[in-house]
């Protein structure tokens, strides 16, 4: 199907693109890569299945496709709008969270979360890209993300990422500046995460609880600045999505349960012409052709 380009002339825009312009072409040279991966885990860029792109406008006259029975009522019509199925809902949290730091312990690292449920937790990292078709996807389908943030990439209009919290998205904290952890002293490092966790805690009212080091790349003195700045786990992933396609780390490229996924704010200049929302909505095919739903991080760690 033909991409639609978005309008240039979207209220609010223009402003936005040029004002992250510069930011954008940094995070693809020096930030998180549409390829990023844990490091010392291989990567395939194999797909499970082909993804088709889907309109980056919702259409309101498309027909309801067949979903999961389990779907919440009403569920069909917003997803036809996005050329997709309704997703079963997700198992009710669990009681006991699995993943808990415990007090006066180390962060706890993750790439998953430990369940035998057919759920998956779905991040996406930086936000360079703003794009408003994406709140309203979001707005529609009610699939729960949680947001990695970089200051340096969201500065411009941290008023775009409140309509997300407030659907009851994560907001957690991707460093002030997105540098290559590894490369810094701790306390250096405890400042690009203190520093954010300060930042984002003025912006939207809660301290983040969840951190992820940009790239992946992470030490013992990561571990500790990030505890001392009231982290409960530091956040890696098992599959990162690029345009189409998953990427996955293990051999036998599925989706496994309790897999964090790792997506990113970018638009049509980082995506070769296509848009978030058809990005996001090859993500979502992928993981329900694999017959996973999508749950919320924060009620797993």
């Amino acid at each position: 199907m033909a991409h639609e380009a978005r309008p240039e002339e979207r209220g609010g825009r223009v402003a936005r693109k040029l004002a992250g312009a510069a930011l954008a072409a940094a995070l693809l040279v020096t930030g998180c890569s549409a390829g990023d991966q844990q490091p010392g885990k291989p990567a395939s860029s194999a797909p499970t299945s082909a993804a088709s792109s889907v309109p980056s406008a919702p259409s309101a006259a498309a027909a309801p496709p067949a979903g999961d029975a389990n779907a919440p009522a009403g569920a069909g019509v917003a997803y036809a709008r996005w050329g997709l199925k309704p997703f079963a809902a997700p198992p009710a949290p669990p009681r006991t969270k699995p993943v808990k730091r415990q007090p006066g312990g180390p962060v706890p690292v993750i790439s998953e979360i430990p369940t035998d449920e057919k759920v998956v937790f779905i991040t996406v990292d930086d936000g360079a890209e703003k794009d408003p078709e994406f709140l309203t996807m979001m707005r529609e389908l009610k699939v729960p993300v949680t947001m990695f943030l970089t200051d340096s990439a969201i500065r411009a209009d941290y008023g775009y990422f409140k309509p997300l919290a407030a659907l009851g998205n994560g907001v957690a904290n991707h460093t002030l500046t997105h540098p290559n952890l590894r490369t810094l002293g701790r306390e250096a490092q405890r400042q690009e995460i203190c520093g954010q966790q300060t930042r984002l805690a003025k912006e939207y009212g809660t301290t983040p609880r969840l951190f992820r080091p940009p790239y992946g790349n992470w030490n013992e003195d990561t571990r500790a600045a990030a505890g001392t700045c009231g982290v409960d786990a530091i956040v890696l992933w098992r599959e990162s999505m690029q345009i189409k396609n998953m990427q996955y780390q293990r051999g036998d490229r599925k989706l496994h349960p309790g897999d964090i996924i790792l997506a990113h704010f970018r638009g049509p200049s980082e995506l070769k012409g296509t848009t978030m929302t058809e990005m996001t909505a090859n993500m979502l095919r992928h993981i329900q052709e694999q017959g996973f739903t999508v749950a919320r991080l924060e009620d797993y760690v």
